[in-house]
């Protein structure tokens, strides 16, 4: 990891932009890695999205970023192409749960054998909140989104954009009996599949008031859907949109955004094991 990086600034490199091309057109979204099964030096490195980002796609496209070293911050960037792009994700084993996982093992071996070297930050167990710092979160926290809404990039410099929020409903509570929970912040298409990261910089209060000093970065969860209403006031639940295209009744996000808890990313783990219970790079 380049030590000349802030905590903000490694954020845009643990996220990647997904492109797909579909019967109705080319759609994007948003995925970020994580490395799962780590036991020591070995792991089993992964893009983590939504089902819904990669449903009916025929032919993948990422955009990733190269670095002569891994010490070195990255200083370009190379599309990677993935045909039959749907059959390389893992669903989640719960099929009302909208999360899946690709392996890139093959990806990075793939290429360092055309002599490139892959960079990205990847996030893993440790990012995630234990029962102890969820029993001290407030109701209100200050959240970060990183992802490409509409497709918007740096696409000069393969950068995503970040979006600032705050919980909108308690991180510690099941959101209506579902793992989940919801935040205020402005969620548009080709934002499915940003990790919400707990984030606070320099200092931050707990849920007894007293003052911390430090920062703090985790991730709390990934973005699946949202409230929009319609122009008859209709208020409905939908998935975030991959693809921008003309629809007969117009749908206006509610700034609001539901989250997956990130604690169901722990139940790739037995799907991502390989015979023997012992994990790879």
């Amino acid at each position: 990891m380049p030590i000349d990086l802030s905590p903000s600034e490694q954020l845009p490199y643990t996220t990647v932009r997904i492109e797909c091309d579909t019967p109705i057109g080319r759609s994007t979204g948003t995925g970020f890695y994580f490395e799962f099964c780590r036991k020591g030096d070995h792991c089993v490195p992964a893009i983590v999205t939504n089902k819904h980002v990669i449903a009916g796609s025929t032919t993948g496209r990422f955009h990733l970023h190269l670095s002569e070293n891994s010490d070195s911050v990255p200083t370009t960037h190379t599309d990677f192409i993935v045909t039959d792009f749907q059959t390389y994700w893992i669903g989640h084993p719960n099929a009302d749960i909208d999360l899946c996982v690709m392996p890139i093992s093959h990806l990075l071996r793939f290429s360092e054998e055309q002599g490139k070297m892959l960079f990205y930050i990847p996030m893993d167990e440790r990012w995630l909140l234990s029962e102890t710092d969820l029993t001290d979160l407030t109701a209100i926290e200050e959240v970060v989104m990183v992802g490409y809404p509409n497709g918007i990039w740096d696409h000069v410099n393969n950068m995503p954009l970040f979006r600032r929020g705050v919980t909108a409903t308690h991180p510690n509570t099941d959101y209506c009996g579902r793992r989940e929970f919801m935040i205020d912040a402005a969620c548009f298409p080709g934002s499915s599949g940003s990790p919400v990261l707990l984030y606070n910089s320099g200092n931050y209060t707990n849920r007894k008031g007293n003052v911390i000093f430090g920062s703090r970065i985790m991730l709390m969860g990934v973005l699946y859907a949202g409230p929009q209403h319609t122009a008859t006031g209709e208020i409905v639940i939908e998935t975030i949109p991959t693809v921008s295209k003309p629809v007969a009744i117009s749908r206006i996000p509610n700034n609001l955004g539901l989250i997956i808890k990130a604690e169901l990313l722990k139940d790739f783990e037995a799907l991502l094991q390989p015979p023997g219970g012992s994990a790879s790079e």
